[in-house]
């Protein structure tokens, strides 16, 4: 197979000692995705490696590609992404795509690092309690998205202001919160999450917003969103880029 010099040495150090599943099978398919992606796209963004692999998780767990996560966290493993961190990828994304969703990569996750001799359960992250989630969640919110969050939880219509309660307490008050990763990973981890989904682009423009307010400038959502697609595919990210540019414009004209 004519695998790149380049992409040889990515798959190396991502996975030491292994080759494609389908390089019996599919040489041909092999040879176009892996001098795709672990060649012409690395080279395309200066993200550094964790960073890399923090949104390549949370866009698989996105886009459900459940095979290709069981592959790709021990690369993440191996290329900076702690246990914790790839952890609470998994719980934030339950906040955006639901239990039914998340559990299976869960299990997967425990799995995975049981086997590289994680103990398990980890450390604990959560940082609120029952009396002052949605205080500090809304708080998270205010500083993501500026000042015109502030009493979101008691606003709206009162047959649907429980779920803006939700949305402060739990969204953001249970999962915002917890340590492990910093706010502007959270961002960076849900913009990954809505673009992969596909159908959200409302949500994924304003989480493209909030990233910018955190310092993941338009360049820096680029980068991400670049790396991603091999996992997507070309209509969901253009669609991201779309967003992105929408997101961009919007946050010129605020400054």
């Amino acid at each position: 197979m004519a695998i790149s010099k380049k992409a040889q040495e990515y798959r190396e150090r991502m996975i030491p000692g292994t080759e494609a599943p389908l390089a019996t099978t599919d040489p041909e398919f092999v040879e176009l995705f892996e001098n795709f992606a672990f060649d012409e796209v690395i080279a395309a963004s200066e993200l550094d490696d964790r960073t890399r692999f923090m949104g390549i998780l949370a866009t698989l767990l996105g886009c459900q590609g459940l095979d290709e996560y069981k592959v790709m966290l021990p690369a993440a493993l191996n290329m900076g992404v702690s246990p914790a961190e790839a952890k609470e990828i998994v719980y934030q994304a339950t906040a955006y795509l639901g239990v039914g969703r998340t559990y299976p990569f869960l299990l997967a996750t425990n799995e995975i690092l049981s086997v590289r001799g994680v103990k398990l359960p980890l450390e604990a992250q959560g940082t609120t309690t029952p009396e002052d989630r949605v205080e500090k969640g809304e708080a998270c919110q205010v500083e993501i998205f500026g000042d015109r969050m502030r009493g979101f939880a008691t606003s709206g219509p009162e047959d649907v202001r429980h779920i803006n309660r939700w949305l402060a307490g739990n969204c953001f008050g249970d999962y915002y919160t917890r340590g492990g990763l910093t706010l502007a990973e959270r961002e960076m981890v849900t913009f990954c999450l809505i673009a992969a989904q596909g159908g959200c682009e409302p949500q994924l423009t304003s989480h493209a917003m909030g990233n910018m307010r955190m310092g993941n400038d338009r360049a820096f959502l680029i980068g991400v969103l670049s790396q991603n697609l091999p996992y997507i595919g070309y209509p969901r990210s253009l669609n991201a880029l779309r967003c992105v540019n929408e997101a961009a414009k919007a946050f010129e004209a605020a400054e």
